[in-house]
């Protein structure tokens, strides 16, 4: 009661943000009279003269009231538009990093144009994201004149573009994508080895347009990119054969305490002989090498029916290695180890290698849409969603009054007891309007729907089009013409979302379609129109303003919903195809007791109560409680799946701390920060065996401490015994400053740091990005069957955070000594490294090489596939082998 009369007195949040934005409008319209008197040049002018104002300090909402009134000119001249006062509400509001929620047919996409053209000034992109491609590319061209005249460039990003477009694309003032493409980007671009092949540049200003459907109803799904999870299981059989043929104490140590095997410098010499393999420690054989040592694990530390069992598949297909919990003693099927350990330990026992397709990278739409600076959205329906878009991304909407009153008649519901009544009383409903040229938007929820009904149309002799969102472009154009004379159009409740319905027809597409069968060219230079396509259009124009009168006589657009979405907000966005622009129009729905949401939630009772009153299938109900109980169901499911999505977000949070540390740490090898990452973490390693083996109180493990420092660094003539007896702080300074001077002394030893850095590129890169691979493996396989813990009284996601966190430590600890043993042990000869790391970029850039340069590479120590690679695209003209 209190909330209500403190409304009365001082209005909504929203009244209040209203008020502050009109006076802003008054601004941009005191600024009109002087903008319209600019010659065309003076106007285009105003691009440069905005981007020196930003240059000398101004701040982006300094120049907007000019730069609004500027695109509002510029898009009167180029796109014959002038932008209501209502859509420069609606561009401050999505410029401020809000929701914009403006009724369908109020011009979003016009409206979008003005925070687009303000944020692309900066220079560093201003992102646009939709639905589909059609939308992206149609967007893209249309309002993209605009931009072009302007002086601002525009890129759009769909299926399909090379790396080269999509980079281009996202080098543009402003671009157009799917979010889809956007987000799979961001994943293929953290793949990649090189910081030039990636094609995005950051993530400042996004307005998400749809974002009711990007950021809520495609959330419940991450973004994943799957492969195989590795690409020869049967590597695995082949590097178990030759662990027997090893010998413990000779080729390799067991440290039972620490549970590692290592190999000795004989070991790794008799592995490389039994394999066939010239050296284990070059980057190509990195995975071989990881293999071993997992295979050595899985023979010498792990048990059968101790660690873990034998037990046949569920499906009775073969047998399986089962985990055995060292705590409880209980078998945790779903489970699997990392780093290959659970196909080292198949392969050991004979059974099928697990081959399953592997998670490479994924990301949730919440927590990639939350990495933007700032993120802006336009629907015709957020309302309903406001508590989620506010706690999930931050994002307060803002309701967007329409420009012309909404004079729209909603009717109520009718339900009826069985499908097949309510399916008659459609198709009466439908000719009786159509008898009077009232144009007609079927709504269905599913492709099925719209077809059966459609059957039925044809049997009563209805001319109409059904549309279940498989072209977007051809669907795009029959929405466009829904709103002629007698039009009845059947689309999935989605389908045609974006396209304006305009009473009478679109005079702009049937022109188009016109002036394609004349010959017409539609655009000049400029991207405005030609005089002979505006005549076209005023040709058009002039017929369906004489239909749009018959059509509004007839009582304009008809909605007719045949069953109820289980979101509301699906249902409002169908109601509000019709009644734009002030137009008339009207919506009904039409219910059965046996459509899905009816049937699950309280239909037999409603069922058995109009049995009792003796109502037959073809005599609707119109309840005012029928309703209450439908909405009621409605709130329930769109709770329901609001907890799934926040479900899926709280465990993709856990993994995003992860993912932008590795992302991270890629990114700063890719820069070229590689020595000192590798002197950072071999002296963070320094510091841990001094801990471990060195103890301030209590025995010192000075043999093992000995031994595990010759493994990771293998340098020659060091006292360790000496530095032993050291104090801890002194231990970790002697250490430190002797794996230092050793790494920079291999240096100086190449003569050329170039070498030692691309070498500790590929090493690394090449380590970590199997690490992350393996450790999204086991990420994968916990989220299985974390659920389980919930038996055992403990909180699923508590338990998930807990062991996530302990898995990410083991996989950057293993990573890190593997780098380090790797990259202290390897001895590269000074040699020809390809010009701006072309190993790492396209084969076509690989700087041509003669026979003699190509002879030296193959004794260098470089991986094949580079060799290869420089040979294959050589003026030697060598061929591969």
């Amino acid at each position: 009661m209190l909330d209500n009369l403190l409304k009365k007195f001082i209005g909504s949040k929203n009244d209040r943000e209203l008020k502050r934005l009109w006076a802003k409008v008054q601004e941009v319209n005191a600024l009109e009279a002087g903008i319209r008197a600019l010659s065309d040049d003076e106007l285009k002018a105003k691009t440069p003269y905005f981007k020196e104002k930003l240059a000398g300090g101004a701040t982006l909402d300094d120049i907007l009231p000019e730069a609004f009134a500027v695109v509002r000119e510029a898009s009167r001249r180029v796109l014959r538009m002038r932008h209501f006062d209502v859509q420069l509400i609606g561009g401050m509001v999505l410029h401020s990093g809000k929701v914009a929620e403006m009724r369908t047919g109020e011009g979003k996409t016009l409206t979008a144009t003005l925070p687009l053209y303000l944020n692309g000034l900066a220079g560093r992109g201003a992102h646009l994201v939709t639905v589909n491609d059609y939308l992206a590319r149609r967007d893209a061209e249309w309002m993209g004149r605009l931009y072009n005249w302007l002086g601002l460039s525009v890129g759009v990003v769909q299926h399909g573009l090379s790396d080269e477009e999509r980079r281009a694309a996202y080098a543009s003032d402003i671009t157009y994508a799917t979010n889809n493409e956007i987000g799979f980007d961001y994943l293929r671009d953290n793949m990649k080895w090189a910081l030039e092949d990636f094609t995005q540049r950051g993530f400042v200003f996004a307005i998400v347009d749809e974002v009711d459907s990007i950021l809520i109803d495609e959330a419940r799904t991450p973004l994943i990119i799957a492969g195989s999870s590795e690409e020869d299981t049967s590597k695995y059989f082949r590097i178990d054969g030759i662990v027997p043929k090893l010998k413990p104490e000779v080729d390799f140590k067991v440290d039972e305490k620490d549970r590692q095997v290592t190999l000795t410098d004989e070991g790794i010499r008799h592995a490389e002989s039994l394999l066939g393999v010239a050296n284990l420690y070059d980057p190509s054989a990195i995975e071989t090498l990881h293999g071993l040592n997992q295979a050595l694990l899985a023979h010498n530390l792990y048990k059968r029916d101790v660690d873990y069992m034998i037990k046949e598949k569920e499906d009775g297909k073969g047998l399986e290695v089962v985990i055995v919990d060292e705590f409880t003693g209980r078998m945790m099927p779903g489970r699997r180890w990392s780093n290959g350990l659970h196909q080292a330990i198949e392969a050991k026992e004979g059974v099928e290698v697990n081959a399953e397709n592997q998670t490479l990278a994924t990301v949730t739409f919440q927590n990639f849409f939350r990495m933007y600076e700032k993120l802006a959205g336009m629907t015709g329906t957020a309302e309903t969603e406001a508590r989620e878009l506010l706690q999930i991304y931050k994002l307060e909407v803002v309701i967007v009054p329409t420009n012309m009153p909404m004079v729209r008649t909603d009717f109520a519901d009718t339900v009826y007891s069985t499908k097949n009544g309510k399916k008659k009383a459609i198709v009466e409903e439908i000719k009786e309007l159509n008898a009077k040229g009232q144009p007609i938007l079927v709504g269905t929820a599913s492709i099925e729907s719209s077809e059966d009904l459609s059957e039925a149309l044809k049997v009563a002799k209805i001319r109409h089009v059904v549309l279940n969102a498989k072209h977007h472009a051809k669907e795009a154009d029959i929405i466009a013409q829904a709103g002629r004379k007698g039009a009845v159009t059947i689309a999935t409740n989605m389908a045609g979302r974006g396209t304006d319905i305009l009473l009478g027809g679109n005079p702009e597409g049937l022109a188009k379609i016109e002036a394609r069968k004349r010959g017409v060219e539609l655009y000049q230079e400029d991207g405005r129109e030609t005089p002979e396509f505006l005549a076209i259009v005023e040709e058009m124009a002039r017929q369906t303003e004489a239909e749009k009168a018959e059509v509004i006589a007839a009582g304009g657009l008809h909605i007719l919903g045949t069953e109820r979405h289980e979101s509301r907000r699906i249902d409002n966005q169908l109601r509000g195809r019709a009644g734009r622009q002030g137009d008339p129009g009207s919506s009904r729905f039409f219910l059965s007791l046996e459509d899905d949401l009816m049937r699950i939630f309280g239909g037999d009772r409603i069922k058995n109560m109009m049995s009792t009153l003796g109502m037959n299938d073809d005599e609707p109900i119109e309840a005012g409680m029928v309703t209450r109980a439908i909405e009621r169901s409605q709130k329930r499911v769109e709770t329901h799946h609001f907890e799934i999505r926040k479900h899926l977000l709280e465990y993709d949070d856990v993994m995003n701390k992860q993912r932008i540390f590795f992302y991270g740490l890629r990114c700063e090898i890719l820069k070229g920060n590689t020595k000192e990452y590798v002197l950072r973490v071999a002296t963070e390693i320094v510091e841990g065996l001094v801990n471990d083996y060195l103890p301030a109180k209590g025995e010192r493990d000075v043999a093992g401490f000995k031994e595990r420092f010759e493994q990771l660094y293998a340098l020659q003539g060091v006292d360790l015994d000496a530095i032993a007896v050291l104090s801890q702080e002194e231990a970790v300074e002697k250490l430190s400053a002797l794996v230092t001077e050793a790494y920079e002394e291999k240096e100086r030893r190449l003569g050329s740091e170039d070498v030692l850095r691309w070498h500790e590129r590929v090493a690394i890169l090449q380590i970590i990005d199997s690490a992350w691979k393996r450790h999204l493996l086991v990420m994968d396989h916990l989220k299985e069957a974390i659920g389980f813990r919930g038996y055992g009284q403990k909180d699923p996601l508590v338990e998930y955070k807990r062991e996530s966190y302990e898995y990410f430590e083991q996989m950057r600890f293993g990573y890190e000594d593997e780098i380090i043993s790797y990259l202290y042990r390897v001895e590269p000869q000074p040699a020809y490294i390809p010009d701006d790391d072309s190993y790492f970029r396209e084969p076509s850039e690989v700087q041509e090489l003669g026979p003699d340069e190509l002879g030296g590479l193959l004794d260098m120590g470089l991986p094949g596939d580079v060799v290869k690679r420089v040979m294959r695209f050589s003026a030697g003209g060598l061929d591969e082998e």
